[in-house]
């Protein structure tokens, strides 16, 4: 019989975080306690620019985008900010959306897999995804429950499941 095998990868979905983003920023524009405040959320290129005329604001503009976030289904172990910057008159927060599988993070999963995973399992890093094989579907399982219980500051998925 042929080894079973998944890729644990990292992704997001561009179309649900922009969704996100305008959810928020309309929010945003209608909320009584924003008025007057010059708050706003946009995309800079790839980056999330928050903007704001106090460090509060800021940080509730941020509150407001990570509670779209997670009606949208994604994790928040995805989305990286910044602290709050004073530019000028106002107050800025940086965020980007984190996607793929550092190597150090392939690393700590590997390690994960190796020490507390069935030993009939293997992993192999590929790029920005490590994939998972063994001859028992059922190891597999046990991987990802271990994978899901360990506390890892990456947003996993499991994919390619054959």
């Amino acid at each position: 019989m042929a080894d079973s095998s998944f890729d644990i990868v990292s992704k997001i979905d561009r179309q649900e975080a922009d969704n996100a983003l305008n959810q928020a920023h309309k929010e945003v524009e209608q909320r009584y306690d924003f008025k007057g405040t010059d708050a706003s959320i946009a995309w800079s290129g790839e980056q999330i620019l928050i903007k704001a005329n106090s460090e509060e604001r800021a940080k509730a503009v941020l509150d407001v985008f990570q509670s779209k976030l997670i009606k949208r289904g994604i994790s928040l172990k995805s989305l990286d900010s910044g602290d709050p910057v004073a530019s000028g008159k106002e107050y800025r927060i940086t965020s980007s959306l984190k996607e793929g599988i550092s190597q150090e993070n392939a690393k700590k999963i590997g390690k994960i897999i190796r020490d507390e995973g069935p030993k009939t399992v293997k992993s192999q890093i590929q790029g920005d995804e490590l994939r998972v094989t063994s001859k028992s579907r059922d190891d597999l399982q046990e991987v990802q429950r271990l994978l899901k219980a360990a506390d890892l500051d990456v947003d996993l998925q499991f994919v390619n499941y054959r």
